[in-house]
């Protein structure tokens, strides 16, 4: 329930959606959330040495409906998925989702019967940060991708990847 609600489709408003994007490009609130190795180097982009807070990402979120950013770090497990589902659909609009590394977007080494091979199957990706593990420098320039993207968005483009989104959970789940 945001801005992009009250705006009626066909106007352009420039200014307002630069400073909007701007608004959530700048402030990104991620969740606390990490399976495996990965989450261990997010933390560390997190700590002093690489400070995330310059970014506007001051501390992780405990809970999805303060966080708009989802970072998996890690595999996920098919046991696990229902619940990755649900904080995704329990968290802020516009949200947006970062797969940190190789087992996150491709189930890495785990090719077996219990991982889910790609986080993006359960939600929709919006980043790829690739390696086993990455590097916190390759969290920050995913972080840097996104507000990119963020900021590149307009306020009517948002209420049709909702709509794309919904028909694509829809048609997964079903």
């Amino acid at each position: 329930m945001g801005l992009e609600e009250h705006v009626p489709r066909g106007i352009l408003l420039t200014a307002v959606e630069i400073i909007v994007n701007w608004g959530r490009a700048s402030s990104v609130w991620p969740l606390a959330f990490g399976t495996a190795c990965c989450s261990i180097e997010a933390l560390a982009a997190f700590a002093s040495r690489f400070d995330m807070a310059r970014f506007g990402m001051e501390v992780y979120r405990a809970s999805p409906r303060q966080a708009d950013l989802m970072i998996v770090a890690g595999r996920v497990s098919f046991k696990l998925a229902s619940a990755v589902r649900l904080l995704y659909e329990q968290m802020t609009e516009p949200k947006w989702v970062i797969a940190m590394g190789a087992c996150a977007s491709t189930g890495g080494v785990f090719n077996n019967y219990a991982i889910v091979q790609g986080v993006d199957r359960i939600v929709p990706v919006d980043i790829y940060v690739p390696g086993c593990p990455p590097r916190p420098e390759q969290l920050i320039d995913g972080v840097m991708r996104l507000h990119r993207k963020i900021r590149q968005k307009s306020l009517t483009d948002h209420r049709a990847d909702q709509q794309e989104e919904i028909e694509l959970t829809e048609s997964r789940w079903a």
